[in-house]
């Protein structure tokens, strides 16, 4: 599919402390780029002929909306959308481990229904994500 057709958005509770929004958003950007290695464009140089590394080449809008509305939209788009969008969460089990082993042991012993969501980040098909994030305000 044409990078064009595509887009990407992160959806963050707005409850959440600054810090944590940003810690958030940080952790899901870096494993958006894991996942979508293509979102990140080439290194450029400057006139002074310094290389700066590649950033994100496509917009990344971060939008805002609560605890249980983003449980609801991402439970919607694993059910109706799941492989057709890549879709990445950051979970309140995952903001609690200091050690990714003690995440991998804690989730594992968690049913999904008792997830909360401190965000999620979603990438594809740009009609099908702005059908599920097209009212959600950005994030301010």
């Amino acid at each position: 599919m044409n990078q064009i057709d595509m887009k990407c958005v992160l959806v963050i509770d707005k409850a959440l402390p600054l810090g944590l929004i940003a810690n958030t958003s940080a952790i899901l950007g870096c494993s958006l780029g894991r996942y979508m290695e293509e979102i990140v464009g080439e290194d450029v140089v400057d006139r002074d002929n310094f290389n700066h590394k590649g950033i994100i080449n496509t917009p990344l809008p971060i939008l805002s909306s609560t605890r249980d509305e983003i449980k609801a939209l991402y439970n919607s788009a694993i059910k109706k959308y799941s492989g057709k969008i890549t879709i990445i969460d950051f979970n309140n089990i995952a903001q609690k481990c200091n050690d990714y082993n003690k995440y991998i042991e804690n989730l594992s012993c968690t049913f999904s229904d008792e997830l909360n969501y401190l965000g999620i980040c979603m990438y594809g098909n740009k009609k099908t994500v702005n059908s599920l994030v097209g009212s959600l305000p950005t994030l301010r």
